[in-house]
This record gives C-alpha cells, structure tokens and sequence, in this order.
C-alpha cells in the first residue's frame, strides 16, 4: 500500500479503521467509552481531513512552488517559531488569537506528515494512532485497572510504563539520559536530565542545599573571573544556570516561564523609558544612565 494514497485523500471516511475514527479506536481499548464533550467525528474530523487534503494540493503537482520546495530540515525553524507564538498567545491570554496560533501548529504535523508519506515513510493516521495508544498505554489509572489518588502515582505509574515501553523496543539498556534529546534548548535539557536524576534519588534534600550549592559555583566564579580564563568562566557560569535550574525545580517554577515573565516585564518597563524620553524629545542614546534609572523606577511604581 502506498502512503501517498493514504495521506492525501480528501474522501476518507471517518468511521471503521481509518486515522478519523479515534473515538472507536480509544472504545476497543479497555472498554473506554468517549466522554460526551468530544468533538464530534462529523465536526472535528471533517475539519481535520480538509486539513489534510489542503496539505496534499499544495504539494501536489501544479501546487504552490514554495510548499513543494520544502523539506524536512527546511521546515524545522518554522515548527519552533510557532511553538514560541503559542506560547506567546497564552502569555497574553489571546484566546482567538490562541485558536489561530493552533491551528498553525497542526499544520506543522500535517506538513511533516504529508512529507512522509510521500517517501512512504509513514502517514498521519500512523501519527494519530501512536498518540491514541500512548495515550491509553499510559493511563492505566484512567483506562485500565491501575489507581491512582496523587499525581506522584501518575509519575510512578507512567514511568513502569516507559521503562516497559524501552524494553519492548529493545532500549531497556540504555541509560537513563539517552532519552533527552541532546537537540533540546539548553535550559529544557537541564530541566529533563535534572529531574530524571533526581527520580532516582540523585538529589539535594531541600531548597536550602541547593541554594548552599548556588554559593559555592557563584565562589567558583568569581574565582574564574580572576583568572580571566574564557573556558573556565563559561563553564562556572553553565554550573550556576544548571543549579538554578535544580532551584526552580525544588520551588516547582518552571525556569523558562520564569524567564519569559521578566523579559516581558523589562520590555514594558523599557517601552515606558522611551515613552517618556520621547515626550521630551529626547531618545535613550541620548539620554545619561541617571535619566533612565529614574524612569526605570517610575515604570516599577
């Protein structure tokens, strides 16, 4: 059977063993039956299939030049940049801008996805499938015969679960970081390598030792700082991020949020300095650090 067929046909019906029918896949798992506020099958999946046929004519012969030229590796800048105005939507609470944003992000899957099936590779129902049985594979809790009262049991409960899943696919070896992609932003790689050494007891005991650590890479610092070796400062100050990294997961903040937060306020509290100088014609280059502080405090107040 060829892939192509299956991805980009915009008649496939929505019922029976198709992508489209997630309620009947998810109801022969475990006797689940789907609740009643799904979306339904001739509303969400027609919308989907349009989705995908759109998807298909663009690549297809005489489609749009640009969609055609694109390539794995081509469009991978365009999945992070959407991924970023998501987040972006929900920072500002946009929700109709949300919605738009989303629907830009599924696009990515159906591009990718498309891509592959040309090369018959695999096809989006592949893709739609492995999310449904992972899905239903790791909530047992919800699915299955499993309890769980706390979210710690979730985590327990969904990490018998993925040591299962490696071992059926021959990775049961591996150790226990090969699974954090080395592609990872840096400070989402030492959220993930952090928590995981920490699921197995590789951790400080409480905030306090963390910060206690924090002390001691910032001593190690200033230290390289003296030296004014280049290699060592940029090693001591990737150990100071990693700890506060570990901080944050001890006071349950996610770092990159974090982050997200005060850089948005330093750009309302920059947007306010320029307001300001401009009302006096003046602009901060031409401005003393003196006349900004004074308006950076005003834009605190």
């Amino acid at each position: 059977m060829r892939f192509e067929g299956r991805a980009a046909r915009a008649d496939a019906p929505y019922s029976g063993s198709g992508a489209f029918s997630a309620h009947a896949t998810l109801e022969n798992q475990r006797g689940f039956r789907a609740p009643n506020h799904m979306p339904s099958e001739s509303n969400a999946g027609a919308k989907f299939q349009q989705l995908i046929a759109l998807m298909a004519r663009l690549r297809s012969p005489g489609g749009c030049p640009w969609d055609r030229e694109q390539t794995f590796d081509s469009i991978k800048p365009y999945t992070l940049e959407e991924t970023y105005e998501v987040l972006d939507a929900i920072e500002r609470r946009d929700w109709p801008g949300l919605a738009e944003e989303l629907g830009d992000y599924i696009l990515q899957a159906v591009f990718y996805a498309q891509m592959a099936a040309e090369q018959e590779l695999f096809g989006i129902e592949d893709a739609l499938d492995a999310i449904n049985e992972k899905l239903v594979r790791r909530h047992p809790h919800v699915f299955g015969d499993e309890q769980a009262a706390t979210s710690g049991d979730v985590k327990r409960i969904w990490g018998e679960v993925k040591a299962a899943e490696k071992k059926d696919r021959g990775h049961g070896g591996d150790g226990l970081l090969a699974g954090v992609p080395r592609a990872l932003p840096a400070l989402v790689e030492a959220q993930q390598i952090a928590s995981r050494a920490a699921g197995v007891g590789f951790d400080w005991e409480n905030p306090e030792q963390v910060i206690e650590k924090l002390h001691e890479e910032l001593g190690e610092f200033a230290e390289a700082r003296r030296k004014a070796s280049a290699d060592e400062l940029e090693n001591e100050l990737g150990d100071i991020l990693f700890v506060i990294v570990n901080l944050a997961r001890f006071v349950k903040v996610d770092p990159e949020q974090a982050l997200r937060r005060t850089n948005a306020k330093f750009r309302q509290r920059w947007s306010y300095i320029e307001r300001k100088l401009a009302e006096g014609g003046k602009t901060p280059a031409e401005s003393t650090v003196a006349e900004m502080e004074a308006l950076w405090q005003e834009a605190k107040r």
